[in-house]
């Protein structure tokens, strides 16, 4: 065999070798691309947040139908209770917020929102961020039959009359001598107000807890 057909040879051996690893290198890949979307779903998955959710499914329908209580009457509901920034306020039905919020935009004063509707609870939540408050305040969505009030100093409700008398013996058990407790609207049956205002057609009644609770109002 002549030295040009020997080098042909080693030529061709050469291209067909170097296909060949071409070739495996190729299959190998192609065997492993359908494995890369699962490894990146994966990937995906395990990044992605879990939110947590602040409200949960309404365990039953509310005590009174939301409507909000009018700005003048909430400034003069704060008003009257001397609210500050040492005070610690729980409005009962909270609705969007607008007590709690606007307690502690003008007064710096720890505020509480109880509501029973999720709704409201994400409403209450919205305005206060957009009030940047959300360190000073908090919104529970809770039965109101089922709260501990006792670390209030100021309680605000906006309900029924039927609902605040069921609520007072609760909240002359819970809260301390002195609280301050004001009602947009509807007093609270046998408990006489030490104060009605009367502020754009809307009235306001406005109690303080005695040291010593009259048998009556037990």
């Amino acid at each position: 065999m002549n030295f040009k057909k020997i080098l042909f040879l080693l030529v061709t051996g050469v291209s067909i070798s170097s296909f060949g690893i071409a070739g495996c290198t190729t299959e190998q890949r192609s065997t492993e691309t359908p494995t890369e979307p699962s490894t990146l779903t994966a990937e995906t998955e395990t990044v992605t947040p879990t939110a947590t959710p602040t409200t949960q499914p309404q365990e039953r329908p509310g005590d009174v139908p939301y409507v909000p209580t009018p700005q003048p009457v909430v400034d003069a509901m704060l008003k009257v209770a001397k609210v500050g920034k040492n005070d610690v306020l729980y409005d009962l039905g909270s609705g969007d917020g607008r007590i709690v919020v606007t307690a502690a935009q003008n007064f710096g004063t720890r505020g509480v929102g109880i509501d029973i509707d999720p709704q409201r609870i994400k409403e209450a939540n919205e305005n206060a961020k957009k009030a940047g408050v959300t360190d000073r305040v908090k919104f529970v969505q809770q039965d109101l039959f089922n709260t501990d009030f006792s670390e209030a100093t100021v309680v605000t409700l906006y309900l029924l009359p039927e609902i605040n008398e069921k609520l007072r013996p609760i909240l002359l058990k819970q809260l301390k001598p002195g609280t301050r407790i004001v009602s947009h609207a509807f007093d609270m049956g046998k408990w006489k107000p030490e104060q009605t205002l009367n502020v754009e057609g809307k009235t306001i009644y406005y109690w303080v807890v005695p040291q010593e609770i009259p048998a009556n109002l037990r």
